[in-house]
């Protein structure tokens, strides 16, 4: 299992008009920690594109627990719990300045050969940096 915390902070422009995180704003917070979590293992989805590999986004689940308000301080807990194949799993656990749990979600991301269009294998330095956390 591998497993990375991403932290921001919500802008203005994320809420709505009674001051809440808009509930589409929470993929976006999504893709920041899918993201980060990549950079963090060393590789970033635009080697991965360089290589030839893109990464849709397949379903994308979320789960509101408490509000999101402007200016808090929020962190991304971003896991991948299983060893991807053709598709990758990444859970995420928001939580406020507080350390409270306030959303829950789920993205499942494919790899797609950039060339055919087709489902393939994470290329091999993909498999490489995950290898370790799934013995």
């Amino acid at each position: 299992m591998y497993t990375s915390e991403t932290h921001i902070r919500v802008r203005y422009g994320e809420t709505d008009q009674m001051g809440y995180v808009y509930y589409g704003n929470y993929a976006m917070y999504y893709e920041v920690g899918r993201v980060e979590s990549l950079r963090k293992l060393g590789l970033t989805y635009k080697e991965l594109e360089a290589m030839g590999v893109m990464m849709p986004v397949l379903e994308n689940k979320s789960r509101y627990l408490s509000a999101a308000l402007y200016d808090d301080a929020l962190k991304i807990v971003t896991t991948i719990r299983e060893k991807p194949g053709v598709r990758i799993r990444f859970e995420y656990d928001i939580f406020n300045g507080e350390g409270t749990l306030i959303h829950q979600g789920e993205t499942i991301l494919a790899f797609v050969d950039k060339k055919t269009g087709r489902p393939c294998r994470p290329p091999q330095v993909f498999q490489e940096v995950l290898k370790s956390f799934f013995s």
